[in-house]
């Protein structure tokens, strides 16, 4: 199939109002919403330990079920290029890749529970300062609500020690 002919086919089938790589323009059009009107990004702990637990889970599956096949596969490979089919070299160049590929997903996964894992105690921690320093802030309050003189008045309190006249 020539250039020419795919573009005529795709311009046969795509409808008048498909955009690639853009957000469509006027309100209400299409699903997009622009930020400013829905807030700020909001992430409860309940959605960090659910993201991190699930990235656990799929490194576990990956390390039980997706590794199986690399020591069969390597076997196969040796084997065959023993015999002498150059099938062995490209299955031993499949199997390297999948080992990479998939140490690389095993790794991501990790990193993703642990980042979860520190975020949460991260948070925790910031959650129990904010709450010791509050209630530092209210046992100050406390203190200062043992007034001697009415509220929005002069402290008067050590004046009459030193001969002055109270409230003046």
């Amino acid at each position: 199939m020539a250039w020419d002919e795919w573009e005529a086919l795709k311009a046969e089938h795509e409808p008048a109002s498909m955009r690639l790589d853009s957000v469509p323009d006027g309100d209400g059009y299409g699903p997009y919403v622009v930020p400013n009107q829905t807030g700020d990004l909001k992430v409860g702990h309940d959605d960090l330990v659910r993201i991190g637990k699930s990235a656990h889970e799929l490194y576990n599956q990956l390390w039980d079920k997706a590794r199986v096949s690399i020591a069969s596969s390597d076997s196969a490979a040796g084997s065959l290029s023993k015999q002498g089919f150059d099938l062995g070299g490209g299955l031993q160049h499949v199997s390297d890749r999948w080992d990479a590929q998939l140490k690389s997903l095993m790794d991501a996964c990790a990193q993703i529970s642990n980042h979860m894992q520190t975020t949460k105690k991260v948070h925790a921690g910031d959650e129990h300062y904010i709450q010791r320093q509050m209630s530092s802030i209210d046992a100050l309050d406390a203190g200062f609500d043992e007034r001697v003189g009415g509220p929005g008045a002069k402290n008067d309190y050590g004046k009459q020690d030193k001969g002055e006249k109270p409230g003046g």
